[in-house]
Formats: C-alpha cells, sequence, structure tokens
C-alpha cells in the first residue's frame, strides 16, 4: 500500500452522481485531492482525454504512483487497492 505525499486530481463535472461518488470515497479514504472541473460538452473535454484516452468523467491523474484512469467503479477499487491498508 501506498501513502500519497501529493493530492490525487479528479476531474469532474458540477453535478454528477459517479464524481460524487468518487469524491465520497476519497472523503471516506481521508485521501486528499484536487478538484479540476471540466467542460459539460465532452467535445471540450480534450484535457481529460489526454490524460485517459478518453473524454468521460469523473477521472483521476494520481501524481503519487502515475496512475491515470476514467469510470467511478475503476477509480475506486484503484484507490482500494492503492491505499485501502493505510
Amino acid at each position: 500500500m501506498h501513502t500519497p505525499t501529493d493530492p490525487i486530481v479528479i476531474y469532474r463535472l458540477e453535478g454528477c452522481p459517479f464524481c460524487e461518488r468518487v469524491i465520497q470515497h476519497l472523503d471516506s479514504m481521508d485521501l486528499a485531492y484536487e478538484s479540476q472541473y471540466v467542460a459539460p460538452l465532452h467535445s471540450h473535454r480534450d484535457a481529460v482525454k489526454r490524460l485517459t484516452g478518453v473524454r468521460s468523467v469523473p477521472a483521476i491523474d494520481d501524481p503519487n504512483t502515475g496512475v491515470a484512469m476514467a469510470e467511478s467503479a475503476n477509480i475506486i477499487a484503484y484507490l482500494d487497492a492503492t491505499y485501502g491498508g493505510r
């Protein structure tokens, strides 16, 4: 298990229930994070596409491990596997 030194960056959309699910999980694990709000239109989410290969949110960029990914269930599984034993 890793101990994070830098905040995890989460790319999210205001009012997105999948984004909120990841935020709640980060909070419950007491992990530091930085929110980056993205444009509502998929076609304007180039930063997320460059990072993860898709334009969907939520997406994270973990500077502690170099992992970037999208999809809330995958993100939560990653957080549990990487930081769950802290």
